[in-house]
């Protein structure tokens, strides 16, 4: 097997593997809302589901959205590679994907459910393309210094990227509100809820709520950047040769992003919620330790690519867009009032089975679906937008007039 073919693979199975833990951390956001999901204490969350759901917080939330994002940076670069191959323009055919990417989640949002991250991606690409043409250097020291800043919004006492760090009467009255609505509500009242309940009531600071829309990205940049450049310097390519940095960068990635969002996680629980730096493990944290997969994945991955489970992998990947979007369909039927209606019910044990089971199901039905076709649907849509080819395919190489003559 070609050196390029093993790099697609690879990527593809990271793809596939960062849509096991979202699904997992999002299975939190879908039974207990987006914001309910934080407060476990107004949701009756005790006993070993308590202790699960620390211990998701800690390995899984935030840190497997991550990976996700810096795939797309690394998409990004060998899109825009192939395009130059073709002499055709990178930028506008990003500008048009992005577009697509923001209109998609704007639906996906709008018309099922409010954890959508496609329409912060549509909107970042456009901030991305920026760095496009930049060299590996220079994408290396703006990710250090966006992570650097990221990190000191979590020294102070109290997280300033956590709005619910003092859970006000009218909070408390949404959360529990949102069980009853989500749980047993109809489509169409679950949606309007959604859409339009104000879960601060008028409380939010507008200068927390601008700092919060500004501030946010920058805790999602600092991984596109560093997917870009991955793709710049090939940290992928030869996945053999590069076992030894995968096993160095793991091995101090994993523990110290383990520590960092530990001691955020259980610090508040064992009453030092205003202790110094008891934001960093939500500010840098997971991005540290969505880093730390990645290497252990990539060196699992030099160990035997083939194994079935990184096969299935790989087709998980292939289909991320499509599959990301099937899992809010599954979940918000499994979870909410128009569907089975276990919204806040099921409980944080067998809602990660749940979650797992509907990434089996994904595991099991990917490479069969890739046996009869070659990309997802919601996959072929963007490459015909990105293209504008209802072939879905990239116009062929252009000629000059000397050659063609």
């Amino acid at each position: 097997m070609n050196t390029s073919k093993k790099r697609v693979q690879l990527i593809d199975g990271l793809r596939g593997f960062s849509l096991a833990g979202i699904v997992l951390a999002n299975m939190l956001a879908f039974q207990y809302g987006m914001f309910g999901q934080s407060e476990p204490q107004l949701l009756g969350i005790d006993g070993a589901d308590r202790a699960l759901h620390s211990f998701l917080l800690i390995t899984v939330v935030g840190s497997f959205m991550p990976i996700f994002a810096f795939m797309f940076g690394f998409g990004m670069i060998k899109l825009s590679e192939s395009l130059k191959s073709r002499e055709l323009r990178p930028k506008c055919h990003l500008a048009r994907r992005f577009l697509l990417l923001l209109g998609i989640g704007i639906l996906h949002i709008t018309y099922l459910w409010e954890g959508d991250i496609l329409t912060i991606y549509g909107v970042l690409g456009f901030f991305l393309l920026m760095f496009l043409n930049r060299k590996p250097k220079t994408l290396l020291i703006w990710a250090l210094m966006l992570l650097t800043g990221v990190g000191l919004l979590g020294l102070p006492a109290s997280n300033p990227m956590d709005p619910l760090a003092n859970v006000s009467t009218h909070m408390e009255n949404y959360i529990k509100q949102s069980q009853d609505v989500y749980g047993n509500g109809s489509y169409v009242e679950i949606r309007d809820f959604s859409n339009n309940a104000d879960p601060f009531g008028g409380e939010l600071d507008a200068v927390f709520l601008l700092l919060a829309l500004v501030l946010a990205p920058l805790m999602t940049i600092p991984m596109f950047l560093l997917g870009m450049r991955a793709a710049r310097i090939g940290t992928f390519n030869d996945p053999q040769a590069m076992r030894p940095m995968y096993i160095r960068r793991a091995s101090f990635l994993i523990p110290v992003g383990l520590m960092l969002k530990a001691y955020g996680v259980l610090g508040p629980q064992l009453g030092a919620k205003e202790w110094p730096g008891i934001g960093i493990g939500t500010t840098l944290g997971g991005t540290l330790l969505a880093l730390g997969y990645i290497y252990v994945f990539a060196l699992l991955y030099t160990v035997n690519s083939r194994a079935s489970l990184f096969v299935k992998f790989e087709a998980v990947g292939r289909l991320s867009l499509t599959n990301y979007l099937m899992q809010s369909v599954i979940c918000t039927t499994v979870y909410y009032g128009y569907g089975l209606g276990l919204f806040g019910r099921a409980g944080v044990f067998f809602g990660a089975i749940i979650a797992l089971s509907v990434y089996g199901i994904q595991l099991w039905f990917s490479p069969l679906y890739l046996k009869k076709f070659s990309s997802g649907p919601v996959e072929y849509v963007l490459r015909i937008g990105t293209y504008l080819s209802w072939k879905g395919q990239p116009r062929k190489k252009k000629r000059t007039h000397q050659n063609s003559q």
